[in-house]
């Protein structure tokens, strides 16, 4: 299965932080099991700390195999002569497990060891703190690494549940001609945590909700959800049918606010205006959405944790079932996590009634159809790093222009709190679809 992968060597500078033990390291493992790493990989860690290769692979919970493949060597300066030694690598890939202020420094050392063509880099998000710094970051990045060889990850990008959207689009017919706002009413996403800021105070009141979670993720989503179809599943492609999305998008309300209880968190500053939870409906002003309102809400320390989209259609006229004007319109729900599913609203008959109507849900349900466990994102990530396979991963321009769209909102000081364990009450002109009466489908 991994034949059509190139000797490799992986680094990760920032090897003895939290993401490498939890996600990166335990998601090579896997890959390394299927024979999805190429022919004799090596991981190499890299920090300040000075651990023995020895007792760098002592952190780790990996097969026995995999962590022969295991080294450490302290820093950047010399880490060329320490990979050379132990093969001839045709791809080398740096996972930089660092924060995004030091990308820049640490792509120059990388570059200044001289590393060369064979190389790329990863990058998690934040890609930057608004539009001039994502500009002067990829400005940073420029003249070590081209954008092929730069990956930023997004990893609501690499949930099955997301990959689905487009599949879900482009490949039933019967969805195609209704993806309109000729049909469609509203577009809803929510996306929920039940834990507050746990132990990320110092860079959570540095972002906010709307700096973490909406100019990354849900814009992302929003992206496939409503992008025209692209002339090809080439990532240039797809990309550029995003970038059109979201220049066409526009904030029209957005109002924030802060858990009780926030200020108490380590790292948090007192007086801190950082918003916990956001609300923000968006419009899309194009010849195939204007008319159809976004909503979206997101936030921490509420009353369940999950991410959902819902797809609201117009009702029916007010005739024959629906003379009343009573009947609910049909609904599509994509859920995202933690029970992976698509959901659709319908209206039924009630069996031994002349014309009593009953809604029904058709269940999509992951588990239920699909056998085996399905992928964790970094699993499917870094394999298609490995690839060159750069679908999955935001380009520059996209993450310029989402800052662009989010700009507006970034700095305002207007603040409402909230009881932990529950919702804000909100103030957009919107009836929520009732994602919370969904949780027993696909649950």
């Amino acid at each position: 299965m991994g034949m059509n992968i190139p000797k490799t060597a992986i680094v990760i500078p920032g090897a003895s932080g939290d993401l490498a033990q939890r996600k990166l390291v335990p998601a090579l493992d896997i890959l390394y099991r299927q024979q999805r790493l190429g022919p004799d990989p090596i991981l190499v860690g890299s920090g300040r700390s000075s651990f023995t290769t020895e007792s760098f692979r002592e952190r780790f919970n990996v097969s026995t195999e995999f962590a022969r493949h295991l080294y450490y060597h302290q820093g950047i300066s010399g880490i060329k002569s320490f990979i050379d030694s132990r093969g001839a690598f045709e791809r080398i890939v740096f996972f930089l497990s660092l924060p995004p202020a030091a990308y820049g420094d640490t792509a120059q050392e990388i570059a200044a060891e001289g590393f060369g063509d064979e190389t790329s880099i990863i990058l998690e998000k934040p890609f930057g703190y608004d539009s001039a710094s994502a500009h002067e970051l990829n400005s940073r990045l420029a003249p070590y690494f081209d954008e092929q060889r730069i990956f930023r990850i997004d990893h609501y990008l690499a949930k099955e549940a997301v990959q689905n959207i487009l599949v879900f689009r482009f490949a039933n017919s019967i969805f195609y001609p209704v993806w309109n706002n000729r049909y469609i009413d509203s577009i809803q996403i929510s996306a929920l945590e039940n834990e507050g800021i746990v132990e990320r105070g110092a860079y959570f009141d540095h972002a906010g909700i709307i700096r973490d979670m909406v100019q990354n993720h849900l814009l992302q989503l929003l992206c496939l959800l409503t992008m025209e179809a692209p002339v090809s599943l080439d990532p240039d492609d797809i990309r550029a049918q995003k970038i059109t999305v979201l220049r066409s998008l526009r904030i029209d309300r957005c109002h924030r606010y802060q858990y009780r209880g926030y200020h108490d968190g380590k790292g948090v500053a007192p007086g801190s205006t950082t918003e916990t939870f956001a609300e923000l409906q968006l419009s899309i002003n194009n010849f195939r959405w204007t008319g159809v309102p976004v909503y979206i809400r997101t936030g921490k320390a509420v009353h369940r944790r999950g991410t959902e989209i819902g797809i609201r259609f117009k009702p029916v006229p007010p005739l024959l079932f629906n003379h009343n004007g009573a009947l609910p319109p049909n609904q599509i729900v994509f859920k995202i996590q933690p029970a992976e599913g698509i959901i659709l609203d319908i209206q039924s008959k009630i069996p031994g009634t002349d014309d009593s109507i009953s809604r029904s849900t058709m269940n999509f349900c992951y588990r239920d159809v699909f056998a085996g466990t399905i992928p964790e994102a970094y699993q499917r990530l870094l394999y298609d790093v490995l690839r060159n396979d750069h679908t999955l991963f935001v380009s520059a321009r996209e993450s310029e222009i989402a800052w662009d769209v989010v700009g507006p909102v970034l700095h305002t000081t207007d603040i409402e709190p909230y009881e932990p364990g529950s919702l804000p009450a909100g103030k957009l002109p919107v009836d929520w679809i009732d994602f919370d009466g969904y949780q027993g489908l696909c649950g």
